[in-house]
């Protein structure tokens, strides 16, 4: 089971590592870190590098892709990786994206009609790429499956173990990399935090010009 997370300039780090952590551990899964060009690819605020082993045009039919979120994804200048999510889309057994990833995918039109989610700021950015925007952490629509905001990979890629795999080998993924979150406030959506929270993370986004 070969899985592509496919990199991008301004990807979040977490986005693809998450997922990546969970797929790592499962035997005969074949991770597989890509880009437009092989090489070091550096992450939103430009702190952080991940390298892409292979081109795009390298692994042109992954079984699972993985498309990472970040304030890259919102550059419109990613014509050759929005044409592979094309057509890696039309092969693939799951076709996924976590945060603003599904901005990609939309952009690629893998999500018209599709119910989908996204980063909770990104929801009206979502139905205007043809998607239905939906409020759930993990959505899955046919053999695509999308995350909310970076932390929600994790959770997608055991609910897509689960799928492949079976519950018991999904269960086992996560004990491995103990992922048994306990936060220390439970303001992870905008349902839960408190509106001044809400208003604030809002403002910010504006301020930086990433709304």
């Amino acid at each position: 089971m070969q899985v592509a997370f496919a990199l991008y300039e301004r990807f979040t780090a977490l986005d693809a590592v998450g997922p990546y952590e969970v797929f790592n551990v499962i035997p005969g899964w074949e991770p597989v870190f890509i880009a437009e060009r092989a090489g070091p690819v550096r992450t939103d605020f430009g702190h952080l590098a991940l390298t892409a082993d292979k081109a795009l045009e390298e692994v042109p039919a992954p079984d699972i892709l993985v498309v990472p979120g970040g304030v890259g994804s919102r550059d419109p200048g990613h014509a050759a990786l929005v044409e592979w999510i094309r057509a890696a889309h039309e092969t693939s057994t799951w076709t996924t994206s976590v945060c603003t990833g599904s901005l990609l995918l939309g952009a690629a039109g893998v999500l018209d009609g599709l119910r989908a989610t996204s980063h909770w700021l990104y929801h009206d950015r979502l139905r205007e790429l043809g998607a239905e925007p939906a409020p759930e952490r993990v959505v899955r629509d046919g053999k695509v499956m999308t995350a909310a905001g970076v932390s929600a990979g994790i959770d997608m890629a055991l609910e897509l173990v689960a799928l492949e795999a079976g519950p018991e080998v999904a269960q086992a993924a996560q004990l491995v990399i103990e992922y048994d979150p306990q936060p220390p406030f439970d303001a992870g959506s905008p349902t839960k935090a408190p509106q001044p929270i809400v208003e604030l993370v809002t403002r910010m986004a504006r301020q930086a010009g990433e709304l």
